[in-house]
């Protein structure tokens, strides 16, 4: 067990690389719950304690992946050129309970290039029967061991207890070892679901879904359409979810260079991916609402790809579509809180700056919804 450091961390995304932009003002209908996160992603709420399932609490949990530090640094080789991504354990879990910002675990991994910001670290997580984080890397599994002893946690699946962590399962080992989508290896583990005694995966870098069992073994679910597929771009999945029908539901980001509609939605049945929904641009995160509705987060959804604003995308069960928000910049996550308001991470590639933002869209917690433990699919 790695032991978590009582510090404060900062934190930024190496799945996405790109310029920032400068913050501005705030989307039209926010409220702002959360401030001077760095770099935040994945949000989930919870209760009080590690026990309660994802979304049955008040609490709301964030993962912030941290703004890298001082080094080992790793130079990744090109193409593209990139600065040197430099390690520091300065990734942190923050909570809001209460109407109170805190964080409440802090030294977890991160690396990035020269001011903290596109960082890589905790992308995603879960606090159903313990809080799990997936560790991102972002790159050829083979270049961790660059970033000194602390690299080798990199690419993981890691549990929190208490004021230390260890790793639950090496991602990004499997995908060193198994390359399941048959490209060049590389591996960022991001997405996360618990359900069935199992989790779920979003391997954006490895354009595959993995199951890891609660043992560690490792699974590949299925492997996303990408450029070995005879794709133009990379699937680079982001997200995964249980959709009213039980099945498991993944949302793309894509590759290079972010065609503006080219992301999907695969509905994955008994491991077969089959297309769902089409016509979004870089999908980093969705969620069902009680009555079916499904909102998905958008990156970008400039021309072209990579630049604000960032929107969420309301898609009733009829399939009609609308924009629920608006406005958004550098957006990464979002979840129903249990006052059926609409929490969403903005600013999640930047230090310092990032935030919470809620919004009203509409939900009632009073409809009735589909389940959030179905069949899932190995």
């Amino acid at each position: 067990m790695r032991t978590v450091a009582a510090v404060i961390a900062l934190g930024a995304i190496a799945i996405l690389g790109w310029t920032l932009s400068t913050a501005g003002a705030a989307p039209p209908g926010a409220e702002t719950v959360m401030t001077g996160l760095d770099n935040p992603r994945g949000i989930v709420f919870g209760g009080g304690d590690d026990d309660d399932d994802d979304g049955g609490g008040s609490t709301l949990y964030v993962a912030e992946a941290g703004e890298g530090g001082a080094g080992p640094c790793v130079t990744i080789p090109p193409p593209p050129p990139r600065p040197p991504e430099c390690y520091g354990p300065t990734g942190a879990i923050s909570q809001w309970r209460r109407g109170v910002q805190r964080r409440i675990v802090t030294g977890l991994p991160s690396h990035a290039p020269p001011g903290g910001n596109e960082a890589t670290g905790p992308h995603d997580l879960s606090v159903r029967g313990g809080i799990y984080v997936t560790l991102g890397l972002g790159m050829n599994p083979a270049l961790r061991t660059g970033f000194g002893p602390g690299g080798s946690d990199f690419g993981k699946l890691v549990r929190i207890r208490g004021n230390g962590w260890r790793a639950v399962a090496d991602l990004a080992a499997y995908e060193a070892a198994q390359n399941p989508d048959g490209g060049p290896p590389d591996s960022n583990p991001y997405g996360l679901l618990r359900s069935g005694g199992a989790h779920y995966v979003a391997e954006a870098g490895g354009n595959a879904l993995l199951r890891v069992r609660n043992n560690g073994s490792i699974s590949t679910v299925a492997v996303l359409p990408s450029r070995p597929q005879g794709r133009t771009t990379d699937s680079v999945p982001t997200v995964v979810v249980h959709g009213p029908d039980g099945k498991l539901y993944v949302g793309e980001l894509t590759g290079f260079p972010f065609p503006p509609g080219a992301a999907q939605i695969y509905r994955i049945v008994n491991g077969t991916v089959q297309v769902w929904q089409t016509g979004f641009t870089m999908i980093v995160d969705m969620v069902f609402a009680r009555d079916r509705t499904l909102y998905v987060l958008e990156y970008s959804t400039g021309t072209p790809g990579q630049v604000p604003p960032g929107s969420v995308v309301r898609v009733e069960p009829s399939g009609a579509r609308s924009t629920a928000v608006t406005g958004l910049e550098q957006p990464t996550s979002l979840a129903f809180g249990p006052d059926c308001k609409l929490y969403v991470t903005n600013r999640g590639a930047s230090r310092d700056v990032g935030e919470v933002l809620r919004f009203d869209v509409g939900e009632s917690c009073r409809r009735g919804g589909g389940d959030d433990d179905g069949d899932d699919d190995d």
